[in-house]
């Protein structure tokens, strides 16, 4: 898809998700929803007593299909599956460079991600939710974060890009 036309249509759904729900788009939110949910069956005193989970089950998530940002990553996940079926890129492979191994390759990509997560949870917010809610909004520690991603991206990169040549 031309990037421009991507970017008005991605402005567009995130100015909706502001109107309709009074909430920018986000990610991490679901998973710790998820997470604050599951806690709260086993361990119900425990959660009650932590600021972090009663901060997700106050809104009235017994479920964590009462957040509608459970449905945005839904929606996430099952539109990527359908965008890469239609441009027939939907196959089972490890992308890798010629010196990577396919356990090294998932290795680092689960440290990044795991890395990705961690960071998310410390920055208040996953890249979705402070590049793009917050980047709209002009918080300053949203801008912060985005730049300091692009920074440690491309330092990362200086590191790992002999392993794709």
């Amino acid at each position: 898809m031309n990037p421009y036309l991507a970017g008005v249509g991605l402005g567009l759904v995130l100015l909706l998700a502001f109107v309709v729900m009074g909430r920018g788009l986000g990610a991490s939110g679901a998973f710790s929803t998820i997470v604050a949910v599951l806690v709260d069956a086993v361990a119900p005193e425990h959660a009650r007593a932590n600021d972090f989970y009663v901060g997700y089950l106050e809104n009235g998530y017994g479920s964590p299909f009462k957040s509608f940002l459970m449905f945005e990553v839904i929606g996430v996940l099952v539109g990527g599956f359908i965008s890469g079926s239609l441009a027939g890129r939907v196959k089972r492979t490890i992308e890798r460079g010629p010196r990577m191994s396919a356990k090294g390759r998932i290795a680092l990509a689960i440290l990044g991600g795991t890395m990705m997560g961690f960071g998310a949870k410390l920055a208040g917010g996953c890249t979705s939710g402070q590049g793009l809610s917050g980047g709209a909004v002009l918080g300053l520690g949203s801008w912060t974060f985005m730049i300091m991603v692009f920074v440690g991206g491309y330092a990362g990169a200086y590191f790992l890009r002999r392993e794709w040549r």
